[in-house]
């Protein structure tokens, strides 16, 4: 497994199992499956609500020999935790769940925070269904908090998720403790050029969720949040990523992830699926041309690229940290 080096001094494996969406019942299985196949590198949050499972896949992997230092553990501050006074809480949680003693990677998973509903365990809602928002907060001490986290030893790097460009340099001119990394979108629809060209100048390596432009996320916002998605492209049917497949003798998946490697990101692709597991890793004897990769920018749409505006958070909009302000009509 290729690896890249973090400013924090640690190695982050390029390609990681992405979990998002995953149930429990599954997880362990495609845990199971990612690491048999060669993954080293396991995505998952508090707000994925299946850290239990992976940690019962972890703890399996364990005890037929594998080794915590082989491993790179990224989990997340969730939204309804995202206040100085509930880190230490929820990154303790995690690693409870997780059945660890540290953390590679801890991100604040989203910049605006949501107040906690102790009867619920979660974000806490109004009666119409819209979010209570939390606006006693601010990422910036979040951030010291976090800080404290790597100096306890609970985690040994420390992120951003969904962050605009304005509050990923607030946090940075703000650190003691640099972020390391950020996690975004970033698909062939919606390359994330600014944003790179931002964190590519301070060495902050970037994660892309939804690398294949998440084909399943149209079903599951209409099913959790009764919300239809704008934004549902449909990129594995692309007749310019079929054709490059074709040409190189792969699936238009792994073109495409292929494509976000040699852009320098790291990538966390999501299945359950053992076939397509072992193939989204099976990225490593081939390489695009110059011209398969100019061909792949001209999908990029930009802003109107995005699937993920987490206007499914009903009111959302209203919170001073939604990073997406310039994106409402």
């Amino acid at each position: 497994m290729r690896s890249i080096r973090l400013l924090s001094g640690y190695d982050m494996p390029t390609v990681g199992l992405g979990t998002w969406q995953a149930k429990p019942e599954e997880i362990e299985r495609a845990v199971s499956t990612a690491l048999e196949c060669g993954y080293r590198h396991i995505d998952t949050a508090t707000n994925y609500n299946n850290e239990e499972a992976i940690g019962q896949a972890l703890k399996k992997w364990f005890e037929k020999g594998g080794t915590r230092k082989e491993l790179f553990i990224t989990t997340k501050l969730p939204h309804f935790g995202n206040r100085p006074s509930d880190v230490e809480k929820f990154i303790k949680l995690s690693l409870e769940k997780l059945g660890l003693d540290y953390l590679d990677m801890y991100l604040i998973h989203l910049p605006f925070a949501f107040k906690f509903d102790e009867k619920t365990g979660g974000a806490a809602t109004h009666e119409d269904g819209s979010y209570v928002l939390d606006f006693d907060t601010d990422p910036v001490s979040v951030w010291k908090e976090m800080e404290k986290q790597v100096e306890s030893g609970r985690t040994r790097s420390i992120g951003l998720s969904n962050f605009n460009e304005e509050q990923i340099l607030t946090v940075w001119e703000n650190a003691q403790i640099k972020p390391s990394n950020l996690q975004v979108e970033l698909h062939a629809y919606m390359q994330q050029k600014s944003i790179r060209d931002l964190c590519k100048k301070y060495n902050i390596v970037i994660t892309g969720y939804s690398p294949l432009g998440s084909p399943a996320a149209k079903t599951h916002f209409e099913t959790k949040y009764k919300y239809t998605l704008e934004k549902s492209p449909d990129l594995l049917n692309h007749p310019v990523v079929k054709d490059i497949a074709v040409r190189h003798k792969k699936t238009a998946a792994q073109v495409l992830l292929r494509y976000l490697l040699q852009l320098d990101i790291v990538i966390i692709p999501k299945s359950s699926s053992p076939e397509r597991i072992k193939s989204n890793i099976d990225l490593f004897d081939f390489d695009l041309s110059e011209d398969d990769m100019k061909a792949l920018s001209t999908l990029d749409e930009d802003t109107n690229g995005r699937i993920f505006n987490f206007l499914f958070f009903k009111g959302i909009q209203d919170h001073p940290h939604y990073p997406f302000k310039n994106e409402l009509p």
